[in-house]
C-alpha cells in the first residue's frame, strides 16, 4: 500500500495533544477534529473547513481546561457527534444534515469514571469505555445507560464489527473482550478472546480477523 499526502487540514502547533480526537461520518461527507482548545472543527470530504463548535465541561463551574476529550464518534445517520470526556461525561451534539445548522446538546450521559473511548455501532446503541474498566451502553432515546460488561482493567479502545451488531474492547492489561448484540448465527464466543502483548490502543474488527496495535 502506498499513501500519498494530499493536503494539510490543520496547521501544526506547539505542545502535546494538539489534536485530541478525530472521526469520519458514516456517510463519508464530514471529518470532525477536536483541537487542544476543546473545539470541534468540521471539514467536508475535500478537506475544507466548513463549521465548528465548542465542547463543554460536565460542570459549568469549571473551565475548559478541566477536562480532556478522549474520543469522538458520529451517529449512524451522521447527524450527531458523541464526545467522550475525562470529566466523567459523554455529550451528544446534534450537528444536523447541512452546514451551518445550530449545534445543540441532545443527550448527556454521566459516567462513574472518565470516559476513555467510544463507538457507535450502526445497528446498536452508543458504547462507552471507562477508566474503571467497565463498558457501558447509552440509549439516546431515553437518555439511560446500562453496563454491557465489567472488567478490572482500564478500557483503552473500542470498535464494532462491519455489521454493527458486535463490539470489542481493548484493555490496559492487554485483554480484548468481545460482545454481540446479535451473533447472526455465527456461534462465536463472547467474553475475553485474546490477551495482547501490550495494551491494544487501536482495534479493527474486519470481516475475517481482528487487528490490534
Amino acid at each position: 500500500m502506498r499513501l500519498k499526502h494530499l493536503k494539510t487540514l490543520h496547521p501544526a502547533q506547539d505542545g502535546a495533544e494538539r489534536v485530541m480526537a478525530m472521526c469520519w461520518s458514516p456517510n463519508n461527507k464530514r471529518l470532525a477534529v477536536c483541537t487542544a482548545d476543546r473545539t470541534v472543527l468540521l471539514f467536508d470530504a475535500s478537506g475544507e473547513k466548513r463549521d465548528k463548535f465548542s465542547t463543554k465541561p460536565a460542570d459549568s463551574a469549571y473551565g475548559k481546561k478541566s477536562y480532556v476529550v478522549k474520543g469522538m464518534v458520529f451517529s449512524p445517520d451522521s447527524t450527531k457527534i458523541a464526545v467522550a470526556q475525562s470529566d466523567n461525561i459523554v455529550f451528544v451534539y446534534k450537528v444536523g444534515e447541512d452546514w451551518g445548522e445550530k449545534k445543540v446538546i441532545c443527550n448527556k450521559f454521566i459516567c462513574q469514571s472518565a470516559a476513555t473511548c467510544i463507538t457507535w455501532p450502526s445497528e446498536g446503541p452508543l458504547v462507552i469505555g471507562l477508566s474503571e474498566g467497565r463498558v457501558r451502553v447509552a440509549h439516546a432515546k431515553n437518555n439511560k445507560t446500562t453496563t454491557l460488561y465489567n472488567s478490572d482493567s482500564y478500557v483503552v479502545s473500542l470498535t464494532s464489527n462491519i455489521s454493527g451488531k458486535g463490539v470489542i474492547s481493548g484493555h490496559a492489561d492487554g485483554s480484548v473482550v468481545r460482545f454481540f448484540f446479535d451473533d447472526e448465527g455465527s456461534g462465536d464466543l463472547q467474553g475475553k478472546i485474546i490477551i495482547h502483548t501490550c495494551p491494544p490502543y487501536a482495534l479493527v474488527w474486519a470481516a475475517q480477523s481482528i487487528i490490534a496495535a
